[in-house]
């Protein structure tokens, strides 16, 4: 069985001639190989670390398991997919949510991972029907709808978490990661949030230096005199060690609240494959199905032992199209680097220690590229908001999700925020399209564009 892991040196292993590409069955030489998987495992850091401090599990546990799943990704896929596989910022929302309403971390693990186990089936039935299936029931205007309200619906934990605990380092930072995302190019510009946490570890140092302790909320939410920089566990941390790991909880309610995410990360997904085929120039709308269900099992198995979810990363995508290598050994090569890290405590307790500021500054700039996301996926797919079947079903939806508004059925169950915007979206417009004249169901297509061969080969079989 071919299993995508054997690779023929490219040229002389060493610089690849002038519009050359590395296929992903090639590679340099492993000296320059590890050197890219390096490069790859740099360019996730900052989101990857990001999202489990975010969603307060363990980042050590988070690294080791981007790794593992990486493994699983490109065994699935044959090596015909290079990607790297991070911790999903799409759950950060959904984790905040869930420990609102007093879930633990076991909560929130238990819930994504039955999401990671829906997509994995979502991903078998798209092997065996085609993304048509996907498609009739979640288009493009429900995508970007439930994608939009997700990412909008993390403003008030910016608002009420993070920036006040220190508002002036927040806006320095959201500045500098702001410019660096506009300003920087190539590989620099794919690692800008990464680039924003080094700047906020060593302002917010400065500031420490300068003025001494803040009198703010700390990441408790007491007001009282801190250090903005608190390396103190990193002392006391060990070099080699385990991560925690921790078995997961399930909850009704937790679930209900983390299932709308499966749109966005079948929609995170599809587009990254596409992109990557478009890059390599191999077709591989025949690897959709598998990408999916790999990207759920390795969820399912991160989950399962304490760690966050995790879905591919366009930030490694964006280094292959800079460097042109698009090989599959490079991702190996980050994956055990990966692993490597997560065998190191005293590392985890860095990341950790990130600043509530600057988290704050960082995540006005993510969380809302996150719920543009959602917007970008109308535009690519020219859904037209004119036509009220489209915006009737999205601006009720989005207005729920990101409001915060409530269902209340029972004492002890209700609907709220995502969950309920994701119904509404989803079920609002196949009901209203039901109901809808003939005129305003005309002009809706029925895949996007990043999976658009899928139609064309059926009507070929048919």
């Amino acid at each position: 069985m071919d299993l995508g892991v054997r690779w023929k040196l490219h040229g002389d292993g060493r610089t690849p001639a002038p519009g050359a590409v590395v296929r992903p069955d090639e590679r340099l030489s492993w000296p320059r190989t590890f050197g890219l998987g390096a490069q790859h495992v740099v360019a996730m850091f900052g989101a990857s670390f990001v999202a489990p401090v975010l969603m307060g599990l363990d980042p050590n546990l988070a690294i080791m398991m981007s790794g593992v799943a990486t493994i699983i990704f490109l065994l699935a896929t044959r090596g015909r997919v290079p990607s790297y596989l991070g911790c999903s910022l799409s759950f950060v929302g959904v984790a905040a949510v869930i420990r609102a309403q007093g879930g633990s971390s076991a909560t929130v693990t238990g819930a994504v991972l039955v999401v990671g186990a829906a997509l994995f089936l979502l991903g078998l039935a798209v092997q065996k029907f085609g993304a048509r299936i996907i498609h009739a029931a979640m288009p493009p205007i429900v995508t970007g709808a439930v994608v939009m309200l997700i990412g909008f619906n993390l403003a008030p934990v910016t608002a009420s978490t993070y920036w006040p605990q220190d508002q002036w380092t927040a806006l320095l930072v959201m500045l500098f990661t702001g410019l660096a995302v506009v300003c920087l190019r190539g590989f620099w510009s794919r690692v800008a949030i990464f680039l924003g946490l080094i700047f906020g570890y060593a302002i917010s140092w400065v500031f420490d230096q300068v003025f001494g302790k803040i009198h703010s909320a700390d990441a408790s939410g007491k007001v009282v005199d801190h250090w903005r920089l608190d390396l103190s566990a990193v002392g006391h941390a060990d070099w080699i060690g385990l991560p925690s790991f921790h078995a997961p909880s399930f909850e009704w309610s937790a679930i209900l609240v983390a299932l709308p995410v499966v749109i966005a990360l079948i929609a995170e997904n599809a587009g990254h494959v596409k992109a990557v085929g478009e890059m390599t120039g191999d077709n591989l709308d025949d690897k959709l199905g598998t990408a999916i269900s790999a990207d759920g099992a390795a969820s399912v198995l991160s989950t399962a032992v304490g760690g966050p979810p995790n879905t591919t990363y366009s930030e490694n995508i964006g280094v292959m199209a800079a460097t042109r290598v698009y090989s599959t050994a490079a991702y190996w090569a980050a994956a055990c680097f990966a692993l490597l890290f997560g065998l190191c405590p005293k590392f985890g307790a860095i990341v950790a220690a990130i600043p509530g500021g600057v988290l704050g500054g960082i995540t006005v700039i993510l969380y809302g590229m996150i719920g543009l996301l959602g917007a970008q996926i109308w535009i690519n797919a020219k859904v037209g908001l004119r036509n009220p079947l489209n915006l009737v079903p999205a601006a009720a939806g989005i207005i729920i999700g990101v409001g915060g508004v409530s269902l209340k059925f029972t004492d002890n169950f209700q609907l709220s925020g995502i969950a309920l915007g994701t119904i509404v979206v989803i079920t609002g417009y196949h009901v209203l399209r039901a109901f809808a004249p003939a005129h305003l169901k005309s002009q809706e297509p029925l895949l996007d564009s990043g999976t658009s061969t899928y139609d064309e080969e059926d009507r070929e079989r048919g």
